[in-house]
C-alpha cells in the first residue's frame, strides 16, 4: 500500500464513505434526506460495507498493477456471493461464487509468474493486445451483448435488458482479460462503470431514493478505471 498516491486514497476513502453512508441513508432525494438509526442497521448491511471496502481496495490495487490486489477480491466476492445468495439474487450468487472466485485464485497464480523484473516483484508485467485481437475483442463483445440483451428482453422483465446486458457480459469478458494481463479490460471496466453510471442516474431520476449513492460509487470505480487505462497503458509499452 505504501506506493499509493493521493488519487488512490481519494478513491478508496471516496467509496468508503459512500458505502458507509449507504448504511445509514433510509432515502435521499432533491428535497429531503432521511437517515436510519444504528439500530435499523442489519448485521448483513455491515457485511456489505465490508464488501464494498474490500472491493475498492482490489480494483485500486488492479490498477497500480499489485499482485495483491487477489487477496482483497477474495474478500469481496466471497461476501458478495453470500449477500446474493441471502437476498434469493440467484444469478448472482452463482456469477460470484462460480467465476469471481475461482478466477481470483487463477489471477493471482498468473500474476505470480508475470511479475516485474526490474525489483518490483510485487508488480505485474502489462500486455497488450495486437490491431487484430482488438478487433476480435470488440466483435465478440458486441455479439455476446446484443444476444444476452435479447434473452433478457423477451425472456425477463428487465426494465434496462441491453444496459444490464452490457454490464453484466463486458464485466465477465473484462475479468478474464485481467488475468491474462491485458491492458485492453481497462476499455471494458470503462465502458461498464459509465453504463452503471447510466443505469443507476436513470433510477434516482424514476425516484429510486438509494440510486443516488450508487451514482457516486460508480463515478468513483469510473475514475479508477481512467487512471488505471492510463497506468497499464504506459507499462504496457515497456
Amino acid at each position: 500500500m505504501k506506493d499509493l498516491k493521493p488519487l488512490d486514497w481519494i478513491l478508496i476513502c471516496g467509496v468508503s464513505l459512500t458505502s458507509l453512508a449507504c448504511l445509514f441513508v433510509e432515502s435521499i432525494t432533491l428535497n429531503s434526506l432521511v437517515f436510519k438509526s444504528i439500530e435499523e442497521i442489519s448485521p448483513m448491511d455491515w457485511v456489505g460495507l465490508i464488501a464494498g471496502v474490500s472491493g475498492v481496495c482490489c480494483v485500486v490495487l488492479v490498477a497500480k498493477r499489485k499482485i495483491i490486489n487477489y487477496l482483497f477480491g477474495i474478500v469481496n466476492v466471497s461476501l458478495y456471493a453470500y449477500i446474493s445468495y441471502r437476498s434469493q439474487i440467484w444469478g448472482d450468487a452463482f456469477l460470484n461464487a462460480c467465476y469471481y472466485f475461482p478466477m481470483q485464485f487463477l489471477g493471482w497464480w498468473q500474476w505470480s509468474r508475470n511479475r516485474e523484473s526490474s525489483g518490483r516483484e510485487d508488480t505485474v508485467k502489462a500486455k497488450r493486445m495486437s490491431l487484430a485481437g482488438r478487433l476480435w475483442l470488440f466483435a465478440g463483445c458486441a455479439v455476446s451483448v446484443l444476444a444476452t440483451g435479447l434473452v433478457l428482453k423477451y425472456f425477463t422483465s428487465d426494465p434496462q435488458p441491453f444496459k444490464d446486458a452490457a454490464t453484466t457480459v463486458l464485466s465477465i469478458i473484462a475479468q478474464f482479460l485481467m488475468v491474462r494481463i491485458f491492458m485492453e479490460q481497462w476499455f471494458l471496466w470503462i465502458t461498464t462503470n459509465v453504463l452503471s453510471v447510466v443505469m443507476w442516474s436513470i433510477l434516482w431520476a424514476n425516484g429510486s431514493s438509494e440510486a443516488l449513492l450508487m451514482v457516486v460509487m460508480w463515478l468513483f470505480y469510473l475514475a479508477n478505471s481512467i487512471n488505471g487505462l492510463l497506468v497499464w497503458n504506459r507499462a504496457s509499452k515497456r
